[in-house]
């Protein structure tokens, strides 16, 4: 958060106020009356309503509301999603998350009430393993932001009963976060368990050797507003020290830092370096931490920092990671979704122009997608196609706002709020998009969206005298919790005790020059924010060109491309083995390419190596153009009226539903007998219907040839395996029976055995349910107007990088499966000892010719261990 304040510091001559954004754009664009912006102010208090209340009536005390099935998620009670749940602990996360919120939206007997529900209710003393980082931001800063509303209404005559009980919450848990910075470099273990620590079996945690760069300095706000509420001086000195490890391991000649370090001996194990996932908030905390503390070396750090990221990551509008030790590489061709906070830190730093450039790219892939894909490429089609309901985009949004009064941002914002409503609105709250393509959902609803999205909402439209305190005398945390600017200069301060690294250097003037400055002399052409807008519009709007590859000067071809390689060959065969590139023989009749750097010839036959795996990943990922994307199963008869979109996977055969402009719409009913392996015994009632069936016992083709012959419209076949879903088991596609499918003309698709459950269970309460079978959801209230097709990650034949077409037939990522079974993406991942890998199949006739990417080898092998964390190990004996 920003405002107009002045912070105190000794070695600053210049007296300059943070953030004093003071001038503002006379504006081209329509400013938004009034009425218009108090009614989206309202809009924004319904949705959050419509969230918190589901949150509260189906899942409290649970931590998170899962809003398709209208219940708690029980950490151990619902199928693992790995890491992401260790953000739950069974402390009532959400509740405590949106605390603030309700009181900066006005709710003041809401927060009240929680704000006692929470003394009351909350345990801390769970015998469960939870993420430092998450429960730091989450829990810590949650609880904090709590204390400082609480204090705030009884200073103005409210809640006069409270007695400092959520500080006192909040002490208890960073003790129990205290065990987890017990190491030689100060650096955190990236879990803890709030009962036993780090130490001993009871713990199940202790073991881990690395944690990212974001989750060792995302500390430094909330134990220091902790250390100076309490007077306790312990937990500020603990985040300062992760803090100043972590400077003191950047690569000095680029000044950058990588994404994961050894919590141990400092080397970093991956040494690719952006502002999205895994640093991003490391920055904003360097910032924020001398807005809060008033510490001179936090600010300079950041500029240091900073200028390194515009000199090698900033490429405006895009953002790209590179190698720590050679930023001049790009490290990866894909952005990810949590980088759309910078812009608003650029706003906070007074770096106006790039900001604006960033920001708008970011809108245009919005509008392409609904929503930001969680990752997506440089030509602006989707990496990774899951939507969380992220708030960083909002937030930038907001603060350039803030910083310009620009009505466009106002018009972004409405956007924002419009497809929130039209496509992630569900009964029982808003579900996170699983793939933002075909509009489905998953069965998630984030604290984050109450802790965030709907503050940066709020404050968007909201009027001055709209809000219940002046924003501008707080810091906003990385959850957008609220800490007072006052902290800085708490009697408690433990300042004298901590700062000792960097007591003997000097603070440049230069340090400061692109702090704040005033926006009118920033841009005093009012056309010209419009201006930087319009070319990055086009960009996007046009054939999503992909941009030419960036070599490494002087590195030139490996010896063997990918596209050339045969298994059969002993030429390539010596050239793999120099390479340090071996084969493994899978029982299927493929061989498996597995490179260990160690066993080549030489490093730049390791480094050839690397980039030959790579070319072969590229094109095992161009394969995806010859597969069927997902279907949407969209439930659109009442209470649900196109709600509810559940992820199926598509048939080799049947109706193509893309080639169909309006789907196929029907009621459901359940076939007899309910496996369809045989005629069926309710024909007539089938007739004119979509049938449900259950998998097994026979081929799917055959199941929709006794369903056509029934006169159903429609099918869609349930799995059997219970407790399976499209969150954990990668998409497929059912494959014919090898007799003539040409005759099955209906669609048949696939659902999940827990996404099929809400379809049964909708079925069940309800009797008549009308569902669409189509290639996405269909839009809740557009025109349906068709736009490029820019949604999938695939290079047109046209573009510069892919002058001829390729034959992607010879690297295998997917098997199609005849019988009753299913079509899902190879599972492969590093095990232990290896490096990359990749199946191909043998013998196939070479594609055509392509440019390869001249990256250094450490930074492919970065982005190849983020990449096959998709998929699953492989069996010990294929090894």
């Amino acid at each position: 958060m920003w405002g107009l304040w002045m912070l105190p510091s000794a070695t600053m001559l210049h007296s300059f106020l943070l953030l004093l954004l003071i001038g503002t754009f006379i504006r081209l664009s329509e400013p938004m009356t009034r009425e218009e912006k108090n009614k989206l102010r309202n809009q924004v208090l319904e949705m959050f309503d419509h969230a918190y209340h589901n949150y509260m009536d189906h899942a409290y005390p649970a931590d998170e509301l899962m809003p398709l099935t209208c219940r708690g998620r029980v950490r151990g009670l619902e199928p693992s999603r790995g890491d992401i749940d260790d953000a739950l602990g069974k402390f009532s996360l959400t509740l405590i998350d949106t605390l603030d919120t309700l009181a900066l939206l006005n709710k003041t007997a809401e927060f009240e009430e929680a704000v006692r529900r929470v003394v009351t209710d909350v345990r801390l003393d769970n015998d469960i393993v939870v993420s430092v980082f998450e429960t730091n931001i989450r829990v810590l800063g949650g609880l904090l932001g709590g204390h400082s509303m609480a204090v705030m209404l009884k200073d103005s005559g409210q809640m006069l009963w409270y007695q400092d009980e959520l500080l006192h919450m909040a002490r208890d848990l960073g003790l129990r976060l205290l065990p987890a910075f017990n190491t030689s470099s100060g650096l955190p273990y990236p879990r803890v368990n709030l009962r036993h620590g780090v130490r001993g079996p009871e713990t199940r945690t202790g073991t881990e050797t690395e944690t990212c760069t974001a989750c060792a300095g995302t500390i430094i706000l909330e134990f220091a507003a902790l250390s100076r509420f309490t007077g306790d001086p312990t937990f500020e000195a603990h985040a300062r020290r992760a803090l100043d490890f972590l400077w003191e391991k950047r690569q000095r000649n680029s000044n950058l830092v990588g994404t994961t370090i050894n919590i141990h001996s400092g080397e970093w194990v991956r040494r690719d370096s952006g502002v999205g996932a895994g640093i991003d908030s490391y920055y904003e905390y360097l910032m924020k931490a001398y807005i809060l503390l008033g510490d001179d070396q936090f600010l300079q750090r950041f500029n240091t920092h900073y200028a390194s990221i515009m000199k090698y990551i900033s490429q405006p509008p895009l953002l790209l990671d590179v190698h720590i030790h050679k930023p001049l590489l790009p490290a990866r061709s894909w952005m990810d979704s949590l980088l759309a906070f910078f812009p608003g830190l650029q706003v906070l730093k007074g770096d106006i122009r790039p900001a604006i450039e960033t920001h708008e790219m970011l809108y245009q892939v919005t509008k392409k997608h609904n929503f930001l894909p969680e990752a997506f490429t440089t030509d602006f089609r989707v990496h990774w196609a899951q939507h969380p309901l992220r708030p960083e985009f909002a937030e930038s949004t907001y603060f350039l706002y803030k910083a310009t009064k620009d009505p466009y941002y106002l018009e972004v914002g409405r956007t924002i709020l419009e497809n929130l409503n039209r496509f992630a609105r569900v009964p029982c709250g808003f579900a996170a998009m699983k793939d933002v393509r075909t509009g489905s959902h998953e069965d998630r609803m984030d604290s984050f969206f109450l802790a965030e999205m709907f503050k940066y909402l709020f404050l968007l439209f909201a009027e001055e005298e709209d809000l219940p305190f002046n924003v501008e005398d707080y810091v906003f945390t990385t959850e957008a919790h609220l800490l007072p600017l006052s902290l800085s200069t708490a009697s408690n301060s433990p300042l004298s005790l901590v700062i000792n690294n960097m007591a003997g250097e000097e603070l440049d003037d230069a340090n400061f020059e692109w702090t704040c400055p005033n926006t009118r002399l920033l841009f005093p052409d009012p056309a010209f924010p419009r201006n930087l807008r319009e070319p990055i519009r086009s960009a996007v709007d046009k054939s999503c060109p992909r941009p030419a590859a960036i070599r490494e000067p002087g590195m030139g071809h490996p010896p063997l491309r990918a596209q050339d390689f045969m298994a059969n060959n002993p030429e390539h065969l010596e050239l793999l083995r120099r390479m340090g590139v071996s084969l493994i023989h899978l029982k299927d009749g493929r061989v498996q390419l597995v490179q260990h750097a160690t066993q080549a010839v030489s490093d730049v036959a390791a480094e050839d190596g690397m980039r030959f795996m790579q070319e072969m990943m590229e094109l095992s990922s161009q394969q995806q153009k010859e597969q069927l994307p997902p279907r949407a199963v969209q439930i659109v008869s009442h209470p649900f009226f196109g709600r509810v979109v559940l992820t199926a996977g598509p048939a080799q055969f049947g109706l193509d539903l893309s080639k169909s402009s309006s789907g196929v719409r029907g009621f459901v009913t359940v076939a007899e007998p309910y496996n369809g392996c045989s005629e069926l015994s309710n024909a007539e009632i089938v007739a004119g219907r979509i049938a449900l069936l259950q998998r097994g016992q026979c081929m799917f083709a055959e199941k929709a040839r006794h369903i056509q012959k029934a006169g159903a419209i429609g099918g869609i076949v349930i799995d059997d395996n219970e407790g399976s879903s499209s969150d954990t088991v990668p998409l497929f596609q059912m494959a014919g029976d090898g007799r003539n499918n040409e005759e099955v003309i209906l669609p048949l698709l696939f659902l999940f055995h827990k996404e099929g459950n809400i379809l049964l269970e909708a079925l069940k309460e309800y009797r008549e349910v009308e569902v669409l079978l189509s290639d996405k959801a269909r839009d809740r209230g557009t025109d349906g107007a068709e736009e490029e097709d820019c949604s999938t990650e695939e290079k047109d034949n046209s573009s510069p990088a892919s002058s001829e077409p390729l034959n992607q037939s010879k690297v295998t990522t997917q098997e199609q499966v005849a019988e009753d079974s299913v079509a899902g993406q190879e599972s492969v991942q590093p095990a232990e000892g290896l490096g990359s890998y990749v199946p191909v199949d043998v013998g196939e006739e070479p594609a055509g010719d392509r440019d390869s990417n001249s990256q250094s080898g450490d930074s492919l092998m970065a982005e190849w261990q983020e990449d096959l964390e998709a998929f699953k190990q492989m069996e010990k004996d294929e090894l």
